[in-house]
């Protein structure tokens, strides 16, 4: 007989959790605040969707995560651009200045004046990509907030989906996990 242990208690293992499709969606801005790295600021936009059939995604999401150190997944991190007057630099003022010229044109009065904080509450229409993923060996897919366009333009249906993102520099082992599952579940049981 198999000796009870005391943190026993019946519940169900929670399943994959559900990813946005990729796609564009009108979103609300929950909150959005500045980080700063070593090699500049980044806008953190933690955004929702606001209609349609996956009308409040990441909310649920969030209450229906039962770890302790859950995070808000729906998220649109911008860097923001600086004087430096690099390549990468004119791309991110290219993304920040549409970002900025879509948030005025969906949110009819509203004026950019560098506050970040201002923009929690406000529409914005978001187009979120599929992007690969690498962690402890194992890969698979997610989406990710990638652009920003305007809510007319996603109602109208009249925007792109980005292109996957996929992983770079990834070294290909001559066996998938696919494969490497496949051979373990050939392994003789000892009854």
């Amino acid at each position: 007989m198999i000796k009870k242990y005391n943190a026993f208690k019946t519940e169900k293992m929670s399943g994959p959790r559900e990813i946005l499709p990729a796609g564009g969606y009108v979103g609300k801005i929950m909150s959005a605040k500045v980080e700063e790295y070593n090699w500049g600021q980044v806008l953190i936009i933690a955004w929702d969707v606001a209609e349609g059939e996956y009308a409040g995604f990441y909310k649920r999401d969030f209450d229906q995560n039962p770890n302790e150190d859950k995070r808000w997944r729906g998220t649109l991190r911008m860097p923001i651009p600086d004087d430096s007057g690099s390549t990468e630099n004119g791309w991110r003022a290219r993304a920040f200045n549409n970002m900025i010229a879509c948030l005025e044109e969906s949110n009819p009065g509203f004026h950019w004046d560098w506050d970040e904080t201002k923009l929690k509450g406000k529409g914005l229409g978001i187009l979120v990509r599929e992007r690969e993923w690498e962690m402890n060996g194992s890969t698979g897919w997610t989406t990710e907030a990638s652009s920003t366009a305007t809510i007319d333009a996603i109602r109208a249906g009249k925007f792109r989906i980005p292109k996957p993102r996929k992983l770079q520099n990834r070294i290909e082992t001559p066996e998938s996990n696919a494969a490497q599952i496949a051979a373990a579940d050939d392994i003789d049981l000892p009854f």
